[in-house]
C-alpha cells in the first residue's frame, strides 16, 4: 500500500522539531524578502546569509573551514564570499597561522549589516507575537534559550527535575 502524502504531513505535524525547522524557514523567508526590498540589499541571497553565523566575531575563519561548516563546496563559499567581500561586508587578511592563507572576517560595514538584520528578525517577531499569548510565547522563549545554552555546552547536561 502507497504511503499518502496527508500521512507524512501528519507526522510532520507531531515532530516537533519538523514544525521549528519549517517555521524557522518561512521566518528566514520573510526577512530575506524585506532585506530584498531594501536599497542596497537587492543583491543579499540566502546563500549569503547562511556563512554568517559561521564565520567568528573575532580572528575570521578559513575559507575551507567555512566551506566545511556550511557543507558545500569550497568553490562555491569562495563565490559567495568574493560576493560579499563586493559588498562590503567580509574583508580577507592574513592568517597568523599560515602566512599562504588567508582568513575572512567581518568589516565595520559587515557588522552594522547584522545589526540591521537582527533589526528586521526583531519586527518579525513582533509580528508574530500578537498571535500568540504572551505567557506562551515567553515560555516558547524560555525553552530555545534553554535549547541554545545545552547545544553550545561543551559538555551538555539535562536540567535537575
Amino acid at each position: 500500500m502507497p504511503t499518502e502524502w496527508s500521512e507524512i504531513e501528519a507526522h510532520k505535524r507531531l515532530a516537533t522539531l519538523q514544525v521549528l525547522f519549517k517555521v524557522a524557514r518561512l521566518l528566514n523567508d520573510k526577512a530575506l524578502t524585506q532585506l530584498q526590498g531594501e536599497s542596497g540589499a537587492e543583491s543579499i541571497r540566502a546563500a549569503h546569509l547562511s556563512l554568517l553565523p559561521h564565520i567568528p566575531q573575532q580572528g575570521g575563519i578559513r575559507l575551507m573551514d567555512l566551506a566545511n561548516k556550511v557543507g558545500v563546496t569550497k568553490q562555491a563559499v569562495f563565490q559567495w564570499v568574493e560576493d560579499l567581500v563586493g559588498l562590503g561586508m567580509l574583508e580577507r587578511h592574513p592568517d597568523p597561522e599560515d602566512r599562504r592563507s588567508k582568513r575572512i572576517g567581518f568589516t565595520e560595514m559587515g557588522r552594522q549589516a547584522i545589526l540591521h538584520g537582527l533589526g528586521v528578525l526583531q519586527k518579525l517577531e513582533n509580528e508574530m507575537r500578537a498571535h500568540v499569548p504572551e505567557s506562551d510565547w515567553q515560555g516558547f522563549r524560555n525553552c530555545l534559550l534553554r535549547l541554545h545554552d545545552v547545544l553550545t555546552q561543551d559538555n551538555p547536561s539535562p536540567p535537575s527535575t
